[in-house]
């Protein structure tokens, strides 16, 4: 009997942060027509994009140091997903630029804040002799993830409007947030 080429753990890992890539990819295509809803240009929604990945950057750095000392990778990652919801809730109560910049920054500081901690746990999940294709699952899911979720997302606007797409990503990122919060420690760790 051949063996599968995922454990529990990185069919978990998989499974969780491919719903949480898909919430945000959602929003990706129709970025710009939220930020000019909102009385923001291009411009603006350039400038927000960049304030994501500057607070992502920074974060990652430290986030990186974190994971190393911690005991519950885990519950980072958990973390993380929690803290990426409760930012896209915060996109239905967006009014201006200013605001949009800082739950960008908050958004940025989440996942961020559980990429590495992700990256320790599905590496220590790999197979030896397997790590590339393991490895190469997660890239695919990564684009995979992109093109769902910029499909999903341009029909969730199209039919029910922004604030149904931003409570549909806060929805897919508290789920994953809570199945690995409820997981036994021994499945991740």
């Amino acid at each position: 009997m051949k063996k599968s080429l995922f454990n529990n753990a990185l069919r978990i890992l998989l499974f969780t942060n491919g719903i949480v890539l898909i919430a945000g990819a959602m929003l990706g295509p129709i970025y710009a027509l939220f930020v000019e809803q909102i009385g923001g240009d291009l411009l603006d929604a350039s400038l927000t994009g960049g304030i994501f990945a500057l607070a992502a950057g920074l974060t990652t750095l430290i986030a990186g140091r974190y994971a190393d000392k911690a005991k519950r990778d885990d519950l980072i990652v958990a973390g993380g997903y929690l803290i990426m919801g409760v930012g896209f809730l915060l996109m239905n109560f967006v009014n201006s630029i200013w605001f949009l910049f800082g739950v960008q920054a908050l958004i940025g500081f989440a996942e961020a804040f559980y990429s590495p901690a992700f990256d320790a746990l599905y590496s220590q999940h790999l197979t030896k002799n397997k790590a590339g294709r393991q490895w190469g699952a997660w890239e695919s899911l990564n684009y995979f993830s992109i093109a769902i979720g910029a499909v999903f997302g341009g029909f969730v606007a199209s039919k029910f409007g922004f604030n149904a797409i931003f409570i549909t990503m806060a929805i897919l990122c508290f789920v994953s947030a809570a199945y690995i919060w409820v997981l036994p420690k021994k499945l991740l760790n």
